[in-house]
C-alpha cells in the first residue's frame, strides 16, 4: 500500500510540474526552449511515466517516454547552440 501511495504522489507531482511548465510558457514567463521549461517537462514526464508504468497504463508510458525524449533532444540542441554562440 505504501508503494502505491508513493507512486501516486509521483504521478500527481509530475502532473503539477507539466501544468506549471505549460502555464509559464503560455504566460510568456519562460521560452519554450529554455532549460527550466525543458527540465520541468523532463521531471514531470518522468514522474508520470513511473505512475503509468506501475498501474499498467501503457499508452501513457509511451507518450511520456516520447515527451522525455523531446526534452532531452531540446536540452542537447540548446546547449550545442549556446556553445557555438559563446
Amino acid at each position: 500500500m505504501k508503494a502505491d501511495f508513493l507512486i501516486n504522489v509521483a504521478g500527481w507531482s509530475g502532473a503539477l510540474l507539466l501544468l506549471l511548465a505549460y502555464i509559464l510558457v503560455s504566460s510568456r514567463k519562460l521560452a519554450g526552449d529554455s532549460l527550466l521549461y525543458q527540465l520541468l517537462n523532463l521531471a514531470g514526464s518522468f514522474f508520470l511515466l513511473l505512475n503509468a508504468y506501475h498501474f499498467g497504463a501503457l499508452p501513457s508510458v509511451g507518450v511520456n517516454s516520447v515527451w522525455i525524449g523531446i526534452a532531452f533532444f531540446t536540452i542537447i540542441k540548446k546547449r550545442k547552440a549556446d556553445k557555438r554562440e559563446g
